[in-house]
């Protein structure tokens, strides 16, 4: 019997997930917001996107079935090629971006060159696919206490400037730093099923991965908005500096990376083995590690908000389709190549998106596109069905 991951080893994992330099990095771009309508719109969107992200996880989590391998369900065993195929590609994308990020913070500590410090990441990444995601237990514990300790000194440091609120300038419309909050979570949907799918307890396992990566993931916007309203920072590695972090700051910047730059290269590893399933999931996964920090030294990887809504155009509809079959009409299409219907669904749900995107509602565009989607999927798989009965 092959060794199942504890509710608590899950919770570490999320854990390590949403302590990252993307993740403060993207929370500066609410302080133009300010303060309280910045934290709103952070707490809001967290809470959509880890409804999804619970949503998601649970159908792995229930099926036993990787992240990959749910999107059979919905879409056919040849249809969810497609899919596999873009979530490669928007890890590697994470790899290589959550690299540059942390060599970029790392540099600004202790300035040796990115050229150096990529490689170095990269390798450390390579030692936690190495040991792998079940054999992690005690170093994830001692690396997450580390990073639990030292973000809450950060927070410290970070709003010891004051309490004077700003009120931002209003460059970001609130629907617009909506779904920046909301992207983040929807990011992880197509690899959650990877780790919850090994879980002994599938409900708790799920529900608590959820809830710390919202809790943690939300504090870390957190200190990313409010070190851009306080210090007037927006660079991770000055804040860090000014405030006389030092080692311990370099600390933060690199082992976040490597917990959260982790999941990612192993996630495309285990999506990789989903297509070809001759290919070991490590190996893949030591690639892709590999490409992204080439990636990472070769590439300007700065602005990351067109590859988040992007992720969100193609993964929201996809999920909301899997919600409408696995939860609403309790079907499943993994006998059939393909999906013809839901397919087609899918690239509504899409176009609905991209459109919503540029008109830029109050309430974001992955909530409204999702509506419609499951709508569309409900209304349109109920006809199948009944064709099929007669």
């Amino acid at each position: 019997m092959s060794k199942r991951t504890s509710v608590f080893e899950n919770g570490l994992i999320w854990f390590g997930a949403a302590v990252s330099i993307a993740e403060i990095l993207t929370g500066t771009y609410f302080a133009s917001l300010g303060f309280f309508k910045g934290l709103f719109a952070i707490i809001l969107g967290h809470i959509i996107g880890c409804i999804l992200l619970f949503l998601a996880g649970l159908i792995g989590a229930k099926t036993k079935k990787s992240a990959m391998d749910t999107v059979k369900i919905s879409f056919g065993a040849k249809g969810s090629t497609f899919f596999a195929v873009l979530n490669i590609m928007q890890l590697l994308g994470w790899t290589g971006i959550m690299i540059y990020d942390g060599a970029l913070a790392a540099g600004g500590i202790l300035p040796v060159g990115h050229i150096i410090w990529c490689p170095i990441i990269g390798g450390l990444i390579l030692i936690w696919i190495l040991i792998g995601i079940k054999n992690l237990g005690k170093i994830n514990i001692v690396a997450m206490s580390a990073l639990f300790i030292m973000t809450i000194i950060l927070s410290f440091i970070i709003f010891k400037g004051g309490t004077a609120f700003d009120t931002g300038d209003k460059s970001m419309s609130f629907g617009a730093a909506l779904e920046l909050s909301i992207a983040m979570p929807l990011s992880w949907l197509p690899l959650i099923s990877d780790y919850t799918k090994e879980a002994q307890n599938p409900f708790k396992a799920t529900a608590v991965s959820s809830i710390i990566y919202g809790l943690v993931s939300i504090w870390m916007y957190v200190i990313g908005m409010s070190a851009s309203l306080f210090t007037k920072e927006s660079d991770i590695a000055q804040i860090l500096s000014k405030a006389g972090f030092g080692i311990m700051g370099l600390l933060i910047v690199v082992l976040s990376t490597v917990t959260t730059t982790f999941l990612d290269a192993y996630s495309a590893g285990i999506s990789t083995e989903s297509i070809f399933v001759k290919l070991e999931s490590k190996w893949m996964a030591i690639v892709v590690t590999i490409i992204g920090t080439l990636g990472a030294i070769i590439l300007p990887m700065d602005d990351i908000t067109g590859f988040l809504y992007f992720i969100g155009s193609v993964f929201a509809p996809m999920i909301a389709i899997q919600i409408a079959d696995f939860f609403i009409l309790k079907i499943s299409h993994e006998k059939n190549k393909f999906s013809i219907q839901n397919i087609l669904i899918w690239a509504i749900g899409f176009i609905i998106y991209r459109v919503l995107i540029k008109t830029d509602t109050p309430i974001g565009s992955t909530v409204p596109s999702m509506i419609i989607t499951i709508f569309i999927s409900v209304c349109v798989n109920k006809v199948f069905i009944k064709r099929k009965s007669v």
